[in-house]
């Protein structure tokens, strides 16, 4: 039995992007997989008794090294801010290209706490900066100074000692272009550097937590129980400035969702079930049901979520294990027919990512498929005529073409550059001023306006013509001819419209990174937990690729 991919048109829908969870495909997970056999060193922990100073710790496998090279600050309160125009941070931190000479971390300490006032090489590979969770780190270090180990429900509650904001990379300040590295084995899966370098930064927070709470009480302290920190992962605040880059990159958002797509159109063509993988399927099922439980989240949008999954997924644990057979042939499409017909897009998308469990066989090809050489498909093809262009928006666009843009609801946001803050925001088209300096993330609008635009040409004009004629349609020209060859490259909708959730743009992301734990602070930020649960450096040899339901 062959089972078709799921419609583009429904699947890139923004209420359906905005429900998907973590994976096997998920970055995090797949960069752990990646290191798992790699050594693991602290090359230097030059940190005083109040935990400022430089560290350094390194991933080696035979002739590579990558190095995270770590600046701990001393910060008033006033000056603390999660803002990326923020110019001071509890801590720094840069992924250094092999081993760090002495002149280097010199220089290094001068320009990485700067973060984009300053400036770093091609030896650098990503940068980043991160604030503590002061109540709770201090509270971790009262305790750890007494011989005690800290309350867990107030660790749990956080999950964090520290939380990052930006991770730059990709010559960015500075920093190592693409070219250098993009066919390095070891890091050919989308943000591999970008997950190593949260990583270890995970790591550096549990050592200077151990070291300050020891430097305040030698004779009483203890460390920082293996478990606990295990149970800590590193936290994000994520805004508006993640969600131009999944319509700014339209062939590696593609290879994202293909490649999970892919996955679960093999899934469902399973036509044996084996005990083994339906009894993993139902194990991490249940397990992961102890994690949604315990996201803490005061936004109400988010807990109506969380309740109507957990109300889909308890409904669904007892179809499997009282109505269901997993012998019948082809069960995994059965279950996926079921979900469609029984529950909501943010279970059917949670049972996907647990299908996806018991089937390393699957999923570890298509890991190294979701990056993507967007340049390749850069170029415009002039050759094509306007009749090919009209037949692509009117097979691809279907849904966007009936959007009436002379209707203000339709019409009601703008994005922009905040000349503040230097992030993306989104604001009201007939409130707000500004419209004027409107960034190109309106693709529906322009999509339209193109459709529109080549019913006055005639059908034979070479796309070189029009674009001649009508220059300003270029960027959405390039796009339509992209999702023709790439079908899921494209959001599914107005991304100016007065219904718009700018969140679900920040999950759909997020999930890809492998965010266990989302908190929704308005329908604009949220924050995330990232590596809750993941194995420690130490543990890593004997991974569990399971670890995220333990």
């Amino acid at each position: 039995m062959e089972v078709q991919l799921r419609n583009p048109n429904v699947i890139m829908k923004l209420s359906r992007l905005g429900s998907f969870h973590q994976s096997k495909l998920s970055f995090l997970r797949s960069f752990l997989k990646e290191f798992k056999d790699w050594e693991y060193k602290r090359d230097l922990f030059d940190i005083n008794e109040f935990g400022y100073g430089v560290a350094i710790y390194s991933f080696k496998k035979d002739q590579r090294v990558y190095s995270l090279i770590c600046f701990a600050n001393e910060l008033n309160e006033d000056e603390r801010s999660d803002r990326v125009i923020a110019t001071k941070w509890d801590a720094a931190f840069t992924l250094y290209d092999g081993v760090p000479k002495k002149h280097d971390i010199e220089r290094l300490k001068n320009e990485v706490p700067k973060q984009e006032v300053g400036r770093l090489s091609y030896k650098e590979l990503t940068l980043s900066r991160a604030n503590k969770s002061l109540r709770l780190f201090n509270h971790v270090v009262d305790c750890l100074s007494e011989g005690n180990q800290p309350d867990l429900n107030l660790l749990l509650k956080v999950g964090y000692l520290y939380r990052t904001t930006a991770v730059y990379g990709s010559g960015k300040f500075g920093l190592a272009d693409r070219f250098r590295i993009k066919n390095r084995k070891e890091i050919y899966g989308p943000f591999r550097l970008e997950m190593m370098l949260v990583y270890l930064v995970r790591q550096f927070t549990f050592d200077q937590v151990n070291h300050v709470a020891k430097n305040k009480n030698p004779k009483k302290a203890v460390n920082l129980d293996l478990e606990i920190c295990r149970n800590l992962g590193i936290g994000n605040s994520t805004g508006l400035g993640m969600a131009p880059f999944i319509v700014n990159h339209p062939t590696l958002l593609n290879n994202w969702i293909y490649a999970r797509e892919t996955a679960l159109k093999k899934i469902r063509e399973i036509k044996n079930v084996k005990n083994k993988d339906q009894n993993l399927f139902k194990k991490y099922l249940k397990k992961s049901l102890k994690n949604i439980t315990s996201w803490n989240t005061e936004s109400e949008y988010q807990q109506k979520k969380i309740k109507s999954l957990l109300s889909d997924l308890h409904l669904f644990i007892d179809f499997i294990e009282n109505k269901f057979d997993f012998s019948d042939e082809y069960a995994f499409n059965n279950i996926y027919l079921w979900l469609e017909k029984n529950t909501r897009d943010e279970c059917i998308e949670y049972i996907v990512s647990m299908m996806m469990e018991p089937y390393d066989d699957i999923i570890n090809p298509l890991v190294n498929k979701m990056s993507s050489e967007e340049e390749k498909y850069f170029t415009i093809p002039t050759n094509r005529t306007v009749i090919e262009l009209k037949e692509i928006l009117e097979n691809k666009y279907s849904k966007i073409l009936n959007i009436d843009f002379s209707k203000n609801e339709n019409n009601q946001n703008f994005w922009f550059i905040s000349k503040n803050k230097e992030e993306p925001r989104l604001a009201d088209r007939f409130l707000d001023n500004g419209s004027e300096l409107e960034q190109p993330l309106a693709i529906a609008r322009d999509i339209k306006k193109l459709y529109n635009k080549l019913s006055v040409f005639k059908n034979t004009l070479t796309i070189d013509r029009f674009l001649a004629k009508c220059p300003e349609f270029r960027h959405v020209v390039r796009r339509a001819f992209i999702v023709e060859k790439f079908p899921y490259s494209e959001i599914q909708d107005n991304t100016i419209g007065k219904s718009i959730v700018p969140i679900d743009m920040l999950r759909l992301k997020l999930s890809f990174f492998g965010a266990l734990k989302f908190d929704p602070r308005s329908d604009k930020w949220l924050r995330i937990c990232m590596f809750q649960g993941a194995p420690l450096p130490q543990q890593l040899k004997n991974y569990d690729d399971q670890w995220v339901y333990n």
